[in-house]
């Protein structure tokens, strides 16, 4: 498709969106759950046709020479498929948050008052690599009773042209409109500039990728964005903490997948303990090929640390890099995740009640944690059945963007022949 019509072309994607938008939201939540089990029907019948669409984009990415990182969340597997097929299923059986009325009270007028949840209409999101955000996006809006304009990145075209005909056929299926979900068919990169200005037809842009895609999009954006631009995430090993528990959550923060936005990036550890910990945590980060950059205690306790920069605190490795630092107390820890942090996942190993409830008062991330890997910030493993990116922003959405996430809410008054004196 050439750049020229790029511009007529996403116009009239925008406007079949819009027009089915407006079906969607007076669709029955039977309806909407057939369609959603019908995608995973079909996802799961053509699971080979998926792995080998998938296997065209990777070996595309190899002889291309992409990092491993994006490799590794291109790359779909049968347990993948299994997990979206899963994560569609389990949308289905969430309870189906619109025309949901809350807050409902009698004012002295004898009016009642409450609220009511919507749609937002139109979602346009934007994404890299992993090609199960397809599917989850799709299932997602398709709950929350959006249409949904899907544009994937150029590396996992042709896996996602295929989720994409599992899709509509979901939607044939429950008698839905195929322009519901649509993704994009070209690989250009105007019709990502075409698709955040389309303020007339799109409702709200959700970016999912690196720094340079988010930011781009922040900048040139007309719509509203839901986004977070990195995680740093950070474990903080306390005092008081048990050594097996932590060496547990610490190894599986770090290592579990190098290349997600709630990896652990920082490890914090209370000097009290540092001694009795790091050697054999970092033991473990160390057969694992992991590096380690610390501050000058962490670097006295283990020899093979390299010795940080300032820079490091700050950075999203996305790889088999770790920061370490020693913290002389819970409060020092707590102003090193302030200066430091991303806003997105941060987690404390402490048997100390009391400093548990501190953290969670006070660290202002969108997932604050006790005693558990922050790999678990995720909409699948909140519970959302998949989840449409992650928020740290604070208005509207905050964390994994489920649901609820993708609907708003509006004022709903309800009388009997009342007039305003």
């Amino acid at each position: 498709m050439d750049t020229v019509e790029i511009k007529p072309y996403m116009q009239a994607v925008g406007r079949e969106a819009r027009a089915a938008s407006h079906v969607m939201a007076k669709i029955e939540t039977a309806s909407k759950n057939q369609a959603l089990t019908a995608i995973a029907a079909a996802i799961r019948r053509n699971e080979k046709k998926l792995l080998a669409a998938n296997n065209t984009d990777l070996v595309a990415a190899e002889i291309q020479g992409f990092d491993s990182v994006l490799i590794d969340r291109l790359k779909l597997t049968s347990k993948g498929v299994a997990s979206m097929v899963e994560g569609l299923l389990q949308i289905a059986s969430l309870a189906d948050p619109i025309g949901e009325i809350s807050d409902l009270n009698y004012r002295p007028s004898g009016i009642q008052v409450g609220k009511m949840r919507v749609p937002l209409g139109v979602v346009g999101i934007v994404y890299e690599a992993r090609p199960n955000v397809t599917a989850d996006a799709a299932g997602l809006c398709i709950k929350a009773g959006n249409a949904v304009i899907l544009r994937g990145g150029s590396e996992a075209f042709n896996c996602n042209q295929a989720i994409a005909k599992c899709v509509k056929e979901g939607l044939k299926i429950a008698c839905l409109p195929e322009t519901a979900v649509q993704v994009i068919q070209t690989i250009d990169r105007a019709a990502v500039g075409e698709l955040i200005t389309m303020k007339e037809f799109v409702d709200v842009i959700i970016p999912r990728g690196g720094k340079e895609l988010i930011k781009r999009i922040s900048d040139e954006a007309c719509i509203p964005i839901i986004k977070h631009l990195h995680g740093v995430c950070h474990v903080y090993i306390d005092e008081g903490a048990n050594l097996d528990k932590s060496i547990r959550i610490a190894d599986n923060a770090k290592t579990q997948r190098y290349g997600t936005c709630n990896t652990m990036e920082t490890l914090l550890v209370h000097e009290k303990i540092a001694r009795e910990i790091l050697p054999p945590l970092c033991k473990i980060y160390l057969d694992k090929g992991v590096e380690l950059r610390g501050d000058k205690a962490s670097c006295t306790i283990v020899k093979k640390m390299k010795e940080a920069t300032e820079e490091d605190w700050r950075t999203e490795y996305l790889a088999p890099i770790l920061s370490v630092r020693v913290v002389n107390s819970f409060d020092q820890a707590l102003e090193h995740i302030t200066i430091y942090g991303s806003h997105h996942t941060d987690s404390i190993v402490t048997e100390d009640y009391s400093r548990a409830r501190r953290f969670l008062r006070e660290v202002d991330s969108s997932s604050v944690m006790v005693n558990t890997s922050t790999r678990f910030a995720d909409g699948f493993e909140y519970g959302l059945g998949a989840e449409i990116g992650i928020s740290t922003d604070k208005i509207h959405a905050r964390g994994p963007v489920g649901l609820e996430g993708l609907t708003s809410q509006k004022f709903i008054v309800l009388g009997d022949g009342q007039i305003r004196q």
